[in-house]
């Protein structure tokens, strides 16, 4: 039997990109949900649920007062000042509104720390660009009401069609080395978990912060070999690359908010789930 049609309205911002496309395509059987495409227009501009938007040049409030969401989903990429601005006026539409934002950030809030992994409530710092991005959304999201805002740390996210693994399919084609990195400890997911696990958040009005990432650690040179491995017959070549001389973490682990048990994985997982068959 079908699940009822939830009356939430959802608004993904960024749904024409990779990760916002595979949240829509879980969400939108269950919740009036909406989406934003910047690019491949010819793909979405026929679709009444989608909406032209670019961060650089349309204002998001007068697309959030058409659409009037409860969920606000932000998935999108692009101009840094401009995600900051539009990020701006997202939290003071959600303050004077019946709505929550939920960001997808990254474990590269944490990239300074790389002597161990990273829970959700140990402190953000960051040496990359991109770290020091979201942990700037993320900080003006924390000022939020706590039952306003949902912050996702995700670390790398693998699937048949990812840009990852697209890249190495292409590499390997081409007999070109595929670049691995021996001292990098990491954990990982792969995306139809993802959605589930966003779907569950959100069909449980969950707000906080969240992990969603696999609950064990692995070398990032071990993980590309079984995945290599998965993906067919190659000879390949590797590039290893070394950034330090001791083990290098990049992780972000559930602790204070584990989701149920059927929506844990381990790293083991997202090499054998089915779509690198």
């Amino acid at each position: 039997m079908k699940e009822k049609k939830s009356k939430d309205r959802i608004l993904i911002l960024g749904a024409s990109g990779f990760i916002g496309n595979a949240i829509y395509k879980e969400l939108y059987a269950y919740y009036d949900t909406y989406g934003t495409y910047c690019f491949n227009q010819k793909d979405f501009e026929d679709n009444g649920q989608f909406f032209y938007y670019n961060v650089e040049e349309t204002d998001i409030y007068e697309l959030l007062e058409i659409v009037k969401p409860d969920y606000i989903i932000s998935a999108i990429r692009g101009n840094f000042a401009a995600q900051i601005l539009a990020h701006q006026h997202i939290i003071e539409y959600v303050t004077t509104h019946k709505a929550k934002l939920l960001f997808l950030s990254s474990a590269n809030v944490f990239d300074a720390y790389s002597k161990y992994p990273s829970y959700e409530l140990d402190k953000t710092l960051s040496l990359s660009i991109y770290g020091r991005l979201k942990i700037k959304i993320e900080n003006m999201l924390l000022r939020l009401p706590k039952n306003k805002a949902i912050i996702i740390r995700l670390p790398m996210v693998f699937g048949n069609n990812t840009p990852r693994i697209k890249e190495i399919k292409t590499l390997l084609q081409n007999k070109e080395p595929v670049e691995v990195f021996p001292n990098l400890v990491f954990n990982v997911t792969y995306i139809d978990k993802l959605t589930q696990q966003l779907h569950y958040i959100i069909n449980h009005k969950k707000t906080g912060i969240f992990h969603l990432g696999s609950e064990d650690l692995v070398h990032h040179e071990d993980f590309i070999k079984e995945i290599v491995s998965k993906i067919g017959l190659y000879n390949p070549v590797y590039k290893r690359v070394f950034t330090s001389n001791d083990d290098r973490y990049l992780a972000v682990l559930p602790k204070s908010n584990k989701l149920p048990k059927h929506l844990q994985i381990t790293y083991q997982d997202t090499i054998n789930h089915h779509l690198f068959s």
